[in-house]
This record gives C-alpha cells, structure tokens and sequence, in this order.
C-alpha cells in the first residue's frame, strides 16, 4: 500500500469522526462537539485532496465514502445502540467488498490526466 492509500484511509476514518461528531453537535448547538466536528471535516477533506493527487478521483472518493459509511455503520451500532440486522450487515459487507475491489482494479498511481483543453480551462 503506498503512502497516498494511506492518507486515502486516515480521511475515511476522519469521515467517521465527523459524521459520528454530528450526532453529539445536537444540530451545531454544543460547542466543543462542533468544534471537533468541523476539525474533523477540515482533516478529512484535506487528506482526501491530497491523495487525489495521484489516485484516480473516482476511486479514491468511492473508498473515501465507503470507509466512512461502514465505519459510521458500525459506529452507530456500537456507540448509539442502532439495530443490528443481518440484511444490514450484508449491506456492509457487500460495501467493504466493493472498496477492496476498488483497490484491486486501481492501476498504479498516477491518476489519469486531464485533457489540455480542460487544464487550461481550470487554471
């Protein structure tokens, strides 16, 4: 695994923190849970950013969403006391399944380039 799926896996866990962050925010009304929430964001969006860089974008916010959605899941089940069902875990699994699979068909690192019309164009 190199460094940039590495940093692709610490903004999907920062994702978890967030989400989670938000049900303790009780809508952004306590402070020190919002703060921690929206740092967690920051993080998560950062690392995120950077490990677009050379992975391809498509792939890396799939994984990205799919760590947090799993990891927010079972969370949920753990910390909030959310029910457990065994077509819910199947979801999951099948989500976590998907994000192997993902890593596995990503050729490389270098994300693909864009056309030089379109470079042009976002600079």
């Amino acid at each position: 695994m190199t460094w940039n799926w590495t940093l692709l896996i610490v903004a999907g866990l920062f994702e978890v923190g967030w989400a989670i962050g938000l049900k303790y925010t009780e809508g952004f009304t306590r402070f020190w849970p919002s703060v921690a929430t929206v740092v967690a964001i920051v993080i998560s969006m950062s690392l995120l950013g950077l490990a677009v860089k050379t992975l391809p974008v498509g792939t890396a916010y799939a994984v990205w969403v799919g760590i947090g959605t799993v990891g927010t899941a079972v969370l949920g089940i753990f910390l909030l006391g959310e029910t457990v069902t065994m077509l819910r875990l199947l979801s999951l699994s099948l989500i976590v399944a998907g994000i192997i699979g993902l890593k596995i068909a990503t050729p490389g690192e270098s994300a693909p380039k864009a056309d030089t019309a379109v470079q042009k164009l976002l600079s």
